[in-house]
């Protein structure tokens, strides 16, 4: 089991994961737990520290989300961020107010006095602000080490107690000596010297699956995407032939993908791939559904139910194996604090009742590049592992509306040529994912000497590090013009392409 170096206690903040995404990329290990987990369930983990994350609460409500007060006699270093500054000031007897300047955006940071927390960290600084209530009185043994043009008191600390806190928030971009503050924090002031490395990770993931499995079978589902890809790699790894790995072919999958996935398995791997053939069964039960939510529980109880079937066929299948990752966990649940829902996503929550298996998700807590390590320590292709993420609901949530199969069709034409164009320009390598939406929105159009009324697609092409934040690709105007011509002059029932520049936040990366 990997030594939990720091512990962060979830508040709701829209930014909570991009903490652990700072300490990780220094290469400190570090969990994310509710914000009310007990005092006695951390010091299990023997932690070397513990940051308390921001989050869309007042402290001074009376529904406000409080800490266990054991955490701040455990005898290790407490960071509060935002909302965990105004719950450590309170905690420690000073007040918290609503502010008459709120402050949402870049503020310049003015260091006031010296401290390991803000250590080889430069005055004037940018750093991100985003709060409508500020500490009021100082707690006793605290003091101000920054302020801002707002904040007289925008890091405060208490060196004796170890105890330190800031209204800003360090862990995003805007925030430009943001990661030195939490690296000083973890390295410096919590004393974290391990160097926390995927090859460690793969290791104990493998030990932990063959204890795990024992002598029993293990189903993976494979999507041919990276990260179950991944998943069935490692799980070949760790038991051999007791893994079962299946593909189901649904019907909303890429043009050639089954051909793709069946070559990297069958023949490269030499894994022993099942295919299933479900598309009539997936297509079935979409018909004259477009609600997204609806489409997504639709086709993960379809694919599970598929599983099911086949598990049937084979012999002492006590687990199933899924690529869920982390930001598929905290989209979907709101299982590590008071986050809210964002979409659910088909391999997220657990099995249903009936279903008599247990779940192995080895990649439940790691992000998408992360993932793309293990699978080069693997031995994936790198053709696999640099692939653009391809969500397990597929082109369903491509089209807005009913899914069906002439739609499908443009569909899939559309995003080959606009991933073709990609690569061939050297765009693919450069963007984190590139994929056509059908609209369903028809608009006149004009082709040689006819008036055309046909339908619309947009492109959407992002940059993102792990798919928590994105910002729309700024593609050269030649290559949209070509991407556009190629679509409409190839694409029956296609006469407009649109391109989608709005980021995430506040637009997900998918459409639905």
């Amino acid at each position: 089991m990997t030594n939990v170096s720091i512990i962060v206690l979830d508040f709701g903040s829209q930014y909570t994961q991009l903490i652990a995404r700072r300490l990780r990329e220094d290469k400190i290990y570090c969990e994310i737990l509710p914000y009310h987990t007990s005092v006695e369930e951390i010091k299990a983990k023997n932690p070397q520290g513990i940051i308390l994350s921001g989050g869309p609460s007042s402290v001074y409500n009376e529904d406000a989300y409080e800490v266990d007060q054991g955490v701040y006699s455990i005898g290790i270093p407490v960071l509060g961020i935002c909302y965990g500054m105004q719950r450590i000031a309170v905690d420690f007897g000073g007040s918290v107010i609503r502010s008459s300047h709120h402050e949402y955006g870049k503020a310049e940071l003015k260091l006031e006095t010296s401290s390991p927390l803000l250590a080889d960290c430069d005055d004037d600084r940018i750093v991100w602000m985003s709060h409508s209530d500020k500490v009021d009185v100082l707690p006793e043994g605290f003091a101000p080490i920054a302020t801002s043009d707002n904040s007289p008191y925008a890091a405060i600390a208490n060196e004796d107690k170890r105890v330190y806190a800031m209204q800003f928030h360090p862990e995003v971009q805007h925030s430009e000596e943001g990661y030195l503050m939490l690296r000083n924090f973890a390295r410096n002031i919590c004393g974290v010297t391990e160097k926390w490395k995927m090859e460690h990770f793969l290791k104990e993931q493998i030990k932990m699956i063959r204890e795990k499995v024992g002598t029993g079978k293990v189903l993976c589902g494979l999507s041919g995407g990276v990260d179950s890809s991944v998943v069935a790699a490692m799980l070949y790894e760790a038991i051999g032939d007791q893994l079962v790995p299946v593909f189901v072919d649904n019907g909303l999958l890429r043009k050639g993908e089954k051909e793709q996935v069946e070559e990297v398995f069958k023949i490269n791997l030499k894994v022993p791939l099942i295919t299933v053939d479900a598309v009539d069964n997936f297509l079935g039960r979409l018909e004259g559904i477009s609600d997204p939510e609806e489409k997504r529980k639709i086709i993960g109880h379809a694919f599970i139910e598929e599983f099911e079937k086949e598990a049937k066929k084979h012999d002492g299948i006590k687990f199933l194996a899924q690529g869920t990752l982390y930001p598929d966990v905290i989209e979907s649940i709101s299982v590590n604090g008071p986050s809210e829902v964002i979409k659910s996503h088909h391999n997220v929550g657990g099995l249903p009742d009936w279903m008599d298996f247990e779940l192995i998700e080895p990649l439940r807590e790691l992000f998408k590049d992360e993932v793309r390590k293990i699978g080069l320590e693997l031995g994936l292709p790198e053709a696999m592992i640099n692939r653009h993420p391809f969500p397990g609901p597929g082109l369903a949530i491509r089209i807005m509306g009913d899914v069906n199969v002439p739609d499908l069709t443009i569909l899939r034409e559309a995003d080959v040529i606009l991933l073709d164009e990609l690569k061939a320009s050297g765009y693919y390598a450069k963007t984190w994912q590139a994929f056509a939406v059908l609209l369903n929105v028809k608009s006149v159009g004009v082709m040689g000497d006819n008036r055309t009324y046909d339908n619309t697609v947009c492109v959407r092409v992002v940059e993102a590090v792990d798919g928590m934040t994105a910002t729309f690709a700024h593609l050269p105007h030649n290559l949209l013009e070509r991407i556009s011509r190629r679509i409409i002059n190839e694409v029956d029932g296609i006469n407009r392409v649109v391109y989608d520049i709005s980021s995430k936040p506040p637009a997900t990366i998918e459409w639905e």
